[in-house]
C-alpha cells in the first residue's frame, strides 16, 4: 500500500492521478490539497475519504469546512495547511501538481519529512533546483519525474550506465509550429489554448504555445539528471509519440514511446520501480506510419532561447524567468497583453536583474514577489 498526499488535486494532473488511483487497490489518499475549487474537492473528499484536505484560499477553505462537516476529513488552509498535509506520518509519497513557484515550499517540507516526491511541478526545480536536489540527496528521498518528457528520460536511463552523451528532449511544437514571429505576435487566447495533442491546464498550454514549457524543462532536466544545458537538444516531434530520448557515449539512443497520455508517467512514478496498467491505449505503429523530427525555431519562439540563456547564467536567473513568465501568462490569459509580449516582458526583466549567485529560499520568494509587482505595475 502506498499512501499519498496530492498537491493540486483539482487540476489536470491531480484529477488524472486520482483516475490512476481508481484502477489500483494499493494506493490510499491521505490528503488532498488545491487552490480554491470547493465544488470539485468536496466531491473528491466524499469519494476518497482523506484524513485531511487543504485549500490555499482561506475564505474558500472556510466554505469547504461547512460543506464537508458531515465527513471525517479535517479541512486546513493556506501554506501552513499544505505543509501539515505533506508531513503526515502515514504518507509515503507527495505528488506535487500545483502550478507555479508556490509548489516550492511544500515540496521542500515534504523532503525534510523524508517523503518521496512525484514531481509534476517543474517550477520547483526551475526556481529552486540547487536547493531541492542536494536536500533530497541528503535525506535519501527519491525525486520521480511526472512530466512526460522527464519521465521518458528517466525510463530511458534505467539499467544503463550514466555515461550520457546528450539528452534529446522532444516537443510537440504546440499550436503555432511553422508560423513566423509576426504571425503569432497577436495570437488570441483561444489560439494559444488549442493544443494539437495534449489536454492540459491553461498555464502549461500557453507555455507550450510559446515553447517556454520546453525551456523550463531544459532547466529542470539539468537538475534531475545532472547534465549541463548544452548537453540537452530540443527536437520538434509533432506526433508526441517519442516522449524523449537519451544518447549514450557509444551513440546508442534509447527512447520511451507511448500514446500521449499523462496517466502513464503518473502511474510510473507511483509504481516505480515497477510498472502498472493505467488505461493508456496500446501504441499502434502502423496507425502513424511516420514519426518526424525538426529543429526548433529559436527566433519565433524566443522564450525557449531565453530559458536556455537563463540556465547557462544560473544563480537566481532561472527563478526570475519563471516568475516573469508566470505573471506574463497570467496577463495574457486575462487578455491584458498580446501573446508576443510574453517574451518581451521576460527579456526586459532579465536585462534588469542583478543575479544572486547562491540564492536562499527567502531570496527566491522575495524575487518572485518583486518580479510580479514590477510587471503588474507596468501593465496596470
Amino acid at each position: 500500500m502506498k499512501t499519498l498526499t496530492l498537491l493540486g488535486s483539482t487540476g489536470s494532473i491531480g484529477t488524472q492521478t486520482l483516475e490512476v488511483a481508481d484502477l489500483r487497490d494499493d494506493i490510499k489518499i491521505a490528503a488532498l490539497c488545491a487552490n480554491e475549487n470547493v465544488a470539485l474537492i468536496e466531491k473528491q473528499i466524499r469519494k476518497y475519504k482523506p484524513r485531511y484536505a487543504a485549500l490555499m484560499n482561506e475564505e474558500k477553505a472556510n466554505e469547504l469546512k461547512i460543506k464537508v462537516a458531515d465527513t471525517d476529513t479535517t479541512v486546513l488552509s493556506g501554506m501552513d495547511g499544505f505543509i501539515e498535509c505533506v508531513r503526515l506520518a502515514e504518507v509515503d509519497m507527495v505528488l506535487t501538481a500545483v502550478v507555479g513557484v508556490c509548489g516550492l515550499i511544500p515540496t521542500i517540507e515534504a523532503i525534510r519529512a523524508g517523503k518521496d516526491i512525484a514531481l509534476a511541478n517543474k517550477e520547483t526545480l526551475v526556481a529552486g533546483g540547487d536547493i531541492v536536489m542536494p536536500l533530497a540527496k541528503e535525506m535519501g528521498v527519491k525525486i520521480l519525474p511526472v512530466d512526460s518528457e522527464h519521465s521518458a528520460i528517466f525510463q530511458s536511463m534505467q539499467g544503463e550506465e550514466k555515461k550520457i552523451s546528450k539528452i534529446l528532449l522532444t516537443a510537440s511544437g504546440g499550436p503555432f509550429f511553422g508560423k513566423s514571429k509576426d504571425e503569432i505576435y497577436g495570437a488570441t487566447v483561444e489560439d494559444a489554448l488549442n493544443h494539437p495533442n495534449w489536454s492540459m491546464g491553461a498555464k502549461i498550454t500557453v507555455d507550450s504555445a510559446s515553447m517556454m514549457n520546453k525551456g523550463l524543462e531544459i532547466i529542470e532536466a539539468t537538475h534531475l539528471f545532472d547534465v549541463p544545458a548544452d548537453k540537452i537538444e530540443v527536437l520538434i516531434h509533432r506526433q508526441s509519440i517519442v516522449h524523449s530520448m537519451v544518447q549514450y557515449e557509444d551513440n546508442s539512443v534509447i527512447a520511451q514511446l507511448s500514446n500521449p497520455d499523462m496517466k502513464l508517467p503518473i502511474a510510473y512514478a507511483l509504481s516505480y520501480p515497477n510498472r502498472a496498467y493505467c488505461g493508456t491505449k496500446e501504441l499502434d505503429f502502423c496507425e502513424f506510419g511516420r514519426l518526424t523530427f525538426d529543429k526548433p525555431d529559436y527566433e519565433t519562439f524566443r522564450c525557449l532561447a531565453l530559458a536556455i540563456e537563463a540556465s547557462k547564467i544560473g544563480g537566481s536567473m532561472p527563478a526570475l524567468i519563471n516568475s516573469a513568465n508566470e505573471k506574463a501568462v497570467e496577463l495574457f490569459l486575462n487578455r491584458r497583453i498580446r501573446f508576443g509580449e510574453i517574451p518581451d516582458i521576460i527579456e526586459q526583466q532579465m536585462q534588469n536583474h542583478n543575479v544572486i549567485k547562491n540564492p536562499k529560499i527567502e531570496d527566491l520568494l522575495e524575487l518572485d514577489i518583486s518580479v510580479r509587482e514590477k510587471i503588474e505595475g507596468r501593465y496596470n
